[in-house]
């Protein structure tokens, strides 16, 4: 895997500070096959993290509507659907079913104001979908 390409995701702006933002791309795995890769992007200020956009305890999307993430006073991710609740910046489970496992992180940095992937092979083509 070529872990110095960087695929520009968003613009930061697109992502208003102390929101997530979901996506879902194209991944090209370590044999070539393409697989549906389904992130969550979370800007707080000028850091941003990100997180396989799948729930630790059945695998099941985090938001239970488009692009809501986070938990009611907006300060955790949370999973719809069983409650689970993650730190923003280590997407450790602090409470609910799968408390003490994590979300699995992935690799973002910001490069001329865009929001980047890091370290993945993603399909080049059409602007990422964000759901």
């Amino acid at each position: 895997m070529q872990s110095d390409v960087i695929y520009a995701i968003c613009s930061l702006k697109d992502i208003p500070s102390r929101r997530a933002m979901g996506f879902h791309l194209m991944v090209i795995d370590d044999e070539g096959n393409q697989r549906p890769w389904s992130i969550v992007v979370i800007r707080w200020g000028k850091k941003v993290f990100g997180y396989i956009n799948k729930c630790p305890h059945d695998s099941v999307n985090l938001d239970w509507e488009r692009n809501e993430f986070l938990d009611p006073c907006g300060v955790r991710l949370m999973c719809g659907k069983h409650g689970s609740t993650f730190e923003l910046g280590t997407g450790r489970c602090v409470d609910g079913p799968c408390k003490g496992r994590a979300l699995t992180p992935i690799a973002l940095t910001v490069l001329d104001g865009d929001i980047c992937a890091v370290g993945v092979r993603l399909v080049e083509g059409d602007a990422p979908s964000n759901e």
